[in-house]
């Protein structure tokens, strides 16, 4: 018998993490900020250089310093790949030379402002498209954005401090970052570092405070992005608990769901779920399940009116199908672990009054992990 040993066998995550030793795409980390000044790029400059401490090859693609003294100290300890320079209606402009980082193909690229418009002439429009391909080629992005670039959210910024943003980056790219980070700082420090001159120079300081910087705003745009970066951790949560198989348990965000019908009493529901979700801090969900009686021209207006009322109150409006209504709603609540369910009951009696009863413990069978919210409201 051969003293040699029988390697072990190799489990199935060995296998995996073999096969995804050459990488599919770069890994793309975003630092959030919700404002200018809170220490976006110079936390990112200082992983880069962490990184590049590690023995990773890490090179910077654009750095906006803003005359910043700091920020631009940790920039000059990073090799860069010199700018390109743009001529655009006789004036050049400097951008940052996506052909010159590829051909330089280090692990790692910082890329500054990741809402940046390229000037015409560049091989994309947007900064982020570029960012993209970098990820394509499988080099590592950081990057950085403030929470009022973010599409979705720029109207309410808009409207909170009643400044036109004019750059934008849509939500589905910071949906494929790998990582978001939020640079954080209290509004009163901010407002700190501003009269000490850090962020802007004098002759702005007054003004940015009066308008931009005014507490109430920076208030509300902190609250954005930490809201933002709770999306996307719950969302990696919700990916680990798919990957892992694991339970409905596993929930750490409070989630409210709505369950409505095409009625009039829907609205009422879609109000309560909302206020719960504001007072645990909780997304809101509504969740609808077609069904023929909603074919009526009634019932479609009277659904759409819904709709529309979820939708002003921040709601994420989920269509469902099948047959099974209960079976389908506990189904979705089940896999993407809401934790409060809200349902509408007439205020019936008798057998209808056993039937309802009995669907909810259907209902409490399939969803155990939610806290169910009944709500008895007048038959329309």
């Amino acid at each position: 018998m051969s003293d040699q040993q029988t390697p072990p066998r190799k489990t199935p995550e060995d296998w995996l993490e073999t096969s995804s030793t050459e990488k599919e795409r770069g890994r793309f980390k975003v630092f959030l900020g919700y404002a200018p000044g809170v220490g976006k790029t110079f936390s990112m400059l200082s992983e880069g250089i962490r990184r590049r401490g590690r023995g990773e090859d890490v090179v910077v693609g654009v750095v906006e310093t803003h005359g910043r003294k700091g920020t631009a100290e940790l920039a000059e300890k990073l090799e860069r790949v010199p700018r390109r320079e743009v001529e655009y209606k006789g004036t050049l402009f400097s951008e940052m030379d996506v052909e010159g980082i590829l051909a330089r193909a280090p692990q790692v690229v910082l890329v500054d402002e990741l809402a940046h418009t390229n000037v015409e002439g560049s091989r994309f429009s947007k900064r982020y498209e570029d960012v993209l391909l970098l990820l394509e080629k499988r080099i590592d992005v950081l990057s950085t954005i403030n929470i009022q670039h973010v599409e979705s959210l720029t109207p309410r910024v808009q409207a909170l401090t009643g400044v036109t943003v004019r750059e934008q980056v849509p939500d589905w790219v910071l949906d494929r970052a790998d990582e978001i980070v939020i640079s954080d700082v209290t509004p009163e420090a901010l407002v700190t570092r501003m009269r000490r001159g850090d962020i802007y120079p004098a002759e702005r300081v007054e003004r940015s405070l009066t308008n931009f910087f005014r507490r109430g705003n920076l208030i509300a745009l902190r609250e954005l992005a930490l809201q933002r970066v709770t999306r996307a951790v719950d969302r990696t949560l919700d990916e680990y608990v798919r990957r892992k198989n694991l339970g409905p348990h596993w929930a750490v965000a409070e989630k409210v769901g709505v369950c409505i019908g095409a009625n009039v009493q829907a609205r009422d529901l879609i109000a309560r779920g909302a206020r719960l979700a504001e007072a645990l801090g909780a997304e809101l969900y509504v969740l609808h399940v077609a069904a023929a009686r909603d074919s009526s021209t009634e019932a479609r207006r009277t659904l759409e009116s819904s709709i529309a009322f979820a939708t002003h109150l921040g709601a994420q409006m989920v269509q469902l199908s099948g047959k099974d209504v209960l079976r389908v709603t506990a189904a979705y609540i089940r896999e993407h672990r809401i934790t409060q369910a809200i349902v509408g009951r007439s205020a019936t009696h008798g057998l209808r009054s056993y039937l309802y009863y009995y669907s909810l413990q259907k209902f409490m069978a399939e969803a155990s992990n939610v806290d169910l919210h009944i709500v008895t409201q007048e038959q329309a």
